[in-house]
């Protein structure tokens, strides 16, 4: 009776312990086929991951972002090629955030290969530096029609000023990062580099012509273009003369650098090659001397430049300017012609002054490109005198 009683007593151990046998078993058996799963999916896996890493870094590090007024549009460069030689030799996106510092190097590089891995046509900058308004700007889309390919144009305004044209017009999208500028100091030159800086990143870019918002065309376009893509010099008027206007502006504190026998002065607007841009976008030396030791009543934007050429780049240079002015009257400012100045007599006084030119080694009655300074009441005058006097 006794054993039967210690059986019945070890009976639940021995239920327990083949429970716990089984559980064992179980986990052994899930385990096992776990690792077999695992080994069978994992190709499938790591393709999962890497195809996720791939589209993560695709999408935030090579895609760059494209603003569209309140969205971003993310492109690949899976479908567009960040890298072309077109995007590196015609940038169509002005709207860039590089420093003056930063698009003067850039713009300074100068190719040392004979030739262009490309078609080159040249075109001749149109540089535009105002006030902020285009107020003659019909005449100007009058005078680019037609003849896309041929030019580009560039725009430098106040600071925060925005240039609103409609999307068809020449003028849309060009305006550069600009800055504000003071009449007669030297972030007048400032702004003219800058000009020159964001128009020579298009190496289709040979010629280069500086305008105001009260400058006009005198030509039509072909005429224009020819004249300049043609031409053996650039057009930078740059004088020596015995008054306070120009010697009486040197600074002897220029010396040794700058002396007084190569000191000259000249109008602001000029027309200049591809090369000598790149050499004014360079300087950094005597464009220091000029913000040091050339201020009021010495203008910088008068003497730089026509300094800056004759002191290295003379032979190059016609001494003259292409753009008329009126400065018959003696006074600070040249006049402003109205609308009731604007006739056709006018108008072909200027391009026909009585007097010859130098062009190419020989004379020429065709002196002036353009004039300037016509008031925002002239507009209506121009159009109507385009087709018959102008050409456009």
């Amino acid at each position: 009776m006794a054993r039967n009683r210690w059986d019945r007593e070890d009976a639940p151990e021995k239920h327990i312990g083949l429970l716990q046998l089984v559980q064992m078993l179980s986990l052994l058996v899930i385990f096992v086929a776990g690792i077999i799963i695992g080994i069978a999916t994992s190709p499938h896996i790591n393709r999962y991951f890497d195809s996720l890493a791939q589209l993560t870094f695709t999408n935030n590090i090579a895609s760059p972002k494209i603003s569209d007024d309140n969205c971003t549009i993310l492109r690949t460069c899976e479908k567009v090629d960040c890298l072309t030689m077109e995007g590196f030799v015609h940038p169509d996106n002005l709207t860039h955030s590089m420093t003056d510092d930063e698009v003067l190097w850039r713009a300074s590089m100068l190719p040392y290969k004979k030739g262009y891995p490309f078609d080159r046509v040249p075109k001749v900058a149109f540089m535009f530096l105002t006030r902020g308004p285009l107020p003659l700007l019909p005449l100007w889309e009058r005078f680019f029609r037609g003849h896309a390919g041929y030019f580009s144009i560039y725009v430098h305004t106040p600071e925060d000023y925005e240039l609103n044209v409609s999307t068809d017009s020449p003028f849309y999208g060009r305006k550069i990062p600009s800055k504000d500028v003071e009449w007669g100091s030297i972030s007048m030159v400032d702004a003219e580099k800058r000009l020159l800086a964001n128009a020579l990143l298009d190496f289709s870019n040979e010629r280069f012509v500086l305008l105001s918002e009260s400058c006009i065309p005198i030509y039509k376009f072909s005429i224009v273009y020819k004249y300049l893509i043609r031409s053996k010099h650039s057009f930078v008027e740059s004088y020596d003369a015995p008054t306070r206007y120009a010697r009486g502006r040197y600074n002897q504190k220029m010396l040794p650098d700058i002396h007084l026998y190569q000191w000259r002065k000249g109008s602001q607007w000029f027309e200049i090659q591809r090369d000598l841009a790149v050499y004014l976008v360079s300087d950094t030396k005597y464009h220091t001397i000029f913000k040091k030791y050339c201020r009021p009543a010495c203008y910088p934007d008068e003497h730089y430049i026509p300094t800056y050429l004759n002191m290295f780049h003379g032979s190059l240079n016609a001494n003259r300017t292409v753009t008329w002015v009126d400065w018959s009257i003696v006074a600070p400012h040249p006049p402003t012609y109205d609308g009731i100045d604007v006739t056709e007599g006018f108008i072909q006084s200027i391009r026909n002054k009585g007097n010859q030119c130098s062009y190419n080694s020989e004379m020429t009655s065709v002196c002036y490109l353009f004039a300037r300074k016509f008031a925002p009441s002239a507009l209506v005058p121009l159009l109507n005198l385009t087709s018959t006097v102008m050409g456009f």
